[in-house]
């Protein structure tokens, strides 16, 4: 994605996917810095007007 009217390449748009699914894409640095890959899993939370995204881990007892 190139750099927007703004000037920033980090600005994204709200994309529908399906009937009920909302999307938003992540600029590729920010996976690979983070080491994320294609269909991984990540938590998703909402804390106040701000969405956290975090990789998803396996715990003892969600096996």
């Amino acid at each position: 994605m190139g750099i927007t009217k703004s000037g920033s390449s980090n600005i994204r748009k709200i994309t529908k996917v399906g009937k009920s699914s909302l999307a938003v894409t992540l600029p590729i640095d920010f996976a690979r810095k983070l080491g994320w890959r294609e269909r991984q899993k990540v938590v998703v939370k909402l804390e106040g007007t701000k969405i956290i995204i975090k990789d998803w881990k396996l715990k003892k007892y969600d096996r």
